[in-house]
């Protein structure tokens, strides 16, 4: 465990109910208000920070099997709780394709791909197989794998990079906006690893912005617009 037991057991954090129930302690409407604002599923919500669920992870320490339980519940910050404590270790496909196909709002989406599956074994066989998915959660979160990735997997060559920026121009004519963002995102962090990817990420985006879908050009003139910036192409240049 990442906590001790005695602070975990003062804040009465050992089991699911309990947990709950402290959740609901945090919760605010004004949050829940916030997170709707911002296009986040409150369906199922106490109105909690992620900051704030962040520090309660800390205290909780690492726990598969918590994690499962807490996903179970259906509440959102259970949920996102539950890919804070997890133990990518011990998360396998199944796990990854039950917990995908219960996504209802991006925020938990890209959490949990971020935070989690991206942690895992199966990332990269599951960025490529989820974005060739129609579920528009499941694509979006094929994308966000491949996002994380691109910022987490340091020692990753080149080469295993280069079929995302192929499902990128595949995919970006998808118009559904949580995917196109999503796409977005991946194609920018992969252009930002280093002056090869840039370079490759460029030319995709500039393909993209000659091409006919109007998801596809937003997607292609805002990478490029990033991924050509010279806050960008200064940080990627060999330091003399």
């Amino acid at each position: 465990m990442m906590a001790s037991q005695g602070v975990r057991e003062s804040l009465d954090l050992g089991t699911t109910p309990a947990i709950i129930a402290h959740l609901r302690s945090l919760g605010s409407d004004r949050n829940r208000a916030g997170m709707s604002r911002y296009g986040i599923s409150v369906a199922n919500a106490f109105g909690i920070s992620v900051p704030e669920l962040r520090r309660l992870a800390k205290l909780i320490g690492r726990d598969h099997a918590l994690a499962l339980d807490l996903w179970s519940t259906g509440y959102h910050e259970a949920q996102l709780l539950a890919a804070f404590v997890d133990e990518p270790a011990l998360v396998g496909a199944e796990q990854m394709e039950r917990w995908v196909l219960d996504l209802d709002s991006w925020d938990t989406c890209d959490q949990v791909c971020t935070d989690l599956f991206d942690r895992t074994s199966f990332a990269y066989d599951k960025a490529v197989e989820w974005t060739g998915r129609e579920e528009e959660f499941v694509k979006r979160a094929g994308f966000a794998l491949m996002a994380g990735l691109a910022v987490h997997d340091k020692a990753a060559p080149n080469e295993v990079f280069t079929p995302f920026l192929q499902i990128v121009a595949r995919e970006a004519d998808d118009e559904r906006n949580f995917v196109k963002k999503a796409a977005n995102w991946a194609l920018r962090n992969i252009g930002k690893r280093n002056l090869a990817l840039n370079a490759a990420a460029q030319d995709v985006a500039a393909q993209l912005k000659l091409m006919e879908s109007r998801s596809a050009r937003w997607i292609g003139s805002d990478a490029l617009r990033e991924l050509a910036s010279e806050k960008v192409q200064a940080r990627l240049r060999p330091k003399s």
